[in-house]
């Protein structure tokens, strides 16, 4: 991970200039790594299903695509319920109890999802799963605006969002692997079992760690010195308070704003592509046996799924440093938005594995460059409490399609037999959710937003 930070500001003294760089590079160390240690395990434990499902449970649990497809889902309905108070909470209590609560809380679930007897038990624990991991994304996304000025912005939630890719890149080898090795340890115990209890303690272990080792806000890092602290401090107060004094969104008006919902669905559909792939590629990839008389076992499947996310993850962190360089903001969403959104439907009518693979590649090169680059939309023109609720609204309603998104591609894969169609509404959403952030840009904004939101 780079330490790299942004050039200096125009009319910035040299001191001033060495005062930002030594300050936001220690921050960088200090956070960062911790913050994607974290959400590697909360998006591993959200996605390890995608690889359980062709690695024994769906037939242990008898479940067709349409049943799997709905415990992925399911989860996201706790999500949606208790996001805006869980970030709400976040705000006034302070990240570091607050995340590790939620830590915990989620490490339990995860690990108990090992000793589900059925399907209906095991959407019940999806779905708790998911009260358990509310707030988490929308609460580091705030963390951050506590830390980082917004000409880095975009950066630091790059290199946070890396624990996406690298989840896949690193998880879902090692899951297909600990569920290869249960398989071979275990004899009356499924190694998609051991898998779930493996991948649950770390959360536990995390949270623990949370309590000690995050900082609240600059003003109580004790590991800055004074002039740092203050001067970090300082400046975070000047942006905030430049927002709140040009904005005034306060909660309710947050969550009443068109753009904020609008900025919902384009989320909505830039994770709608996430979580197909995230939930259904291992199932593609093993569906190549039949289609191109190739032969996969569990661990390859697992190394194959994580090929795509290697370079997603590059994409993930150049895109967004060349988005924080130009100060631009909305190409730097549409336009991966549309290159995998027509990627995506291709890649299902390709003629060989490694053609296919390509296709899946660039898009999730695409949702992976996209994602970071979005969140500074919205926090141009949200502050305070109304930030809290208004980033937390966006993540859960554009997280409602981590529900939409198996379930329908499911369902449709029992009602056509292929992939295909499922991958079709994939690549239409993505398209209409990049047409969303042009007319965004487009419309008329109030406060001068468009000068902002460039």
């Amino acid at each position: 991970m780079s330490s790299e930070v942004s050039p200096p500001t125009s009319g910035q003294t040299p001191a001033d200039s060495a005062l930002e760089k030594r300050t936001l590079r220690k921050v960088l160390i200090r956070l960062i790594p911790f913050i994607i240690a974290m959400y590697f395990i909360n998006y591993l434990d959200r996605t390890n299903l995608g690889i359980a499902g062709p690695g024994g449970m769906n037939e242990d649990l008898a479940m067709n695509a349409t049943q799997f497809g709905f415990a992925a889902g399911i989860f996201f309905f706790g999500y949606l319920i208790l996001e805006v108070p869980s970030n709400l909470a976040l705000h006034k209590f302070g990240a570091r109890i607050w995340l590790a609560r939620i830590l915990i809380s989620w490490g339990i679930v995860a690990a108990a999802m090992a000793f589900v007897p059925s399907h209906g038990w095991l959407y019940v624990l999806r779905f708790l799963l998911g009260v358990a991991e509310a707030g988490f994304f929308p609460g580091i996304i705030l963390y951050l605006t506590y830390w980082f000025p917004t000409s880095m912005r975009a950066r630091a939630t790059a290199l946070f969002m890396l624990a996406i890719p690298l989840s896949s890149v690193v998880g879902t080898p090692v899951s297909s692997w600990l569920i290869s090795s249960g398989n071979t340890i275990f004899e009356n115990f499924a190694g998609w079992r051991f898998m779930f209890i493996i991948e649950g303690v770390p959360a536990i272990l995390l949270g623990l760690m949370c309590i000690f080792y995050l900082t609240d806000r600059p003003r109580d890092a004790k590991w800055l010195s004074p002039e740092e602290r203050n001067w970090l401090q300082a400046t975070m107060d000047a942006e905030e308070k430049s927002k709140e004094e040009s904005f005034h969104y306060p909660v309710r008006r947050s969550l009443l704003q068109p753009r904020v919902w609008a900025l919902s669905f384009v989320y909505f559909g830039m994770v709608y592509g996430l979580y197909a792939m995230s939930f259904f590629l291992p199932t593609i990839i093993s569906g190549f046996q039949e289609t191109f008389g190739v032969e996969y076992s569990i661990v390859q499947i697992g190394f194959i799924t994580a090929i795509p996310y290697v370079f997603g993850a590059l994409a993930m962190y150049f895109w967004s440093r060349h988005g924080d360089r130009t100060g631009e903001r909305v190409w730097h969403v549409a336009l991966p938005l549309f290159v995998g959104g027509v990627a995506i439907p291709i890649a299902l009518y390709l003629s060989s594995p490694f053609t296919t693979m390509i296709a899946v590649t660039i898009t999730c090169m695409a949702i992976c460059a996209a994602l970071p680059t979005f969140w500074p939309l919205p926090q141009t023109f949200l502050a305070g409490a109304g930030a809290a609720a208004g980033l937390a609204l966006i993540n859960s309603l554009g997280n409602s399609s981590g529900f939409f998104a198996p379930y329908i591609t499911g369902w449709l894969a029992d009602l056509t037999g292929t992939q295909n169609a499922g991958m079709w509404v994939v690549g239409a959403v993505m398209v209409a959710a990049g047409i969303v952030t042009l007319i965004l840009k487009a419309a008329p904004a109030p406060d001068n937003l468009d000068a902002k939101m460039k």
